[in-house]
């Protein structure tokens, strides 16, 4: 089973949502929203960005930080984007100008 976002009203009748894990623990909890509307933009917002979002981690030395987010990413489970290969130079020889 998968995380999912629950909406709920807080103590002031204002909107939220929580984001959960599989085993039901809250990852993210939203600000409050006046309204629901409001809410259910706010879960698109986190679908949409945190997929392609960087980690930008302050507790680290600079030249750290540098370090590709690969090995990041396998600790987390993430997966990283593909890189592009650059084209294969072509072989053979060149033409000899006449």
């Amino acid at each position: 089973m998968a995380g999912k976002f629950i909406i709920l009203k807080d103590k002031s009748g204002k909107f939220k949502f929580n984001l959960t894990a599989t085993n039901g623990d809250i990852i993210i909890s939203s600000e409050s929203y006046p309204e629901k509307k409001a809410a259910l933009k706010g879960i698109t917002s986190v679908v949409k960005n945190a997929a392609t979002a960087k980690i930008e981690d302050t507790t680290i030395e600079a030249a750290e930080a540098k370090k590709p987010v690969k090995k990041i990413a396998a600790k987390t489970g993430a997966k990283p984007k593909a890189e592009k290969k650059a084209a294969p130079k072509p072989r053979g020889r060149k033409p000899k100008s006449e």
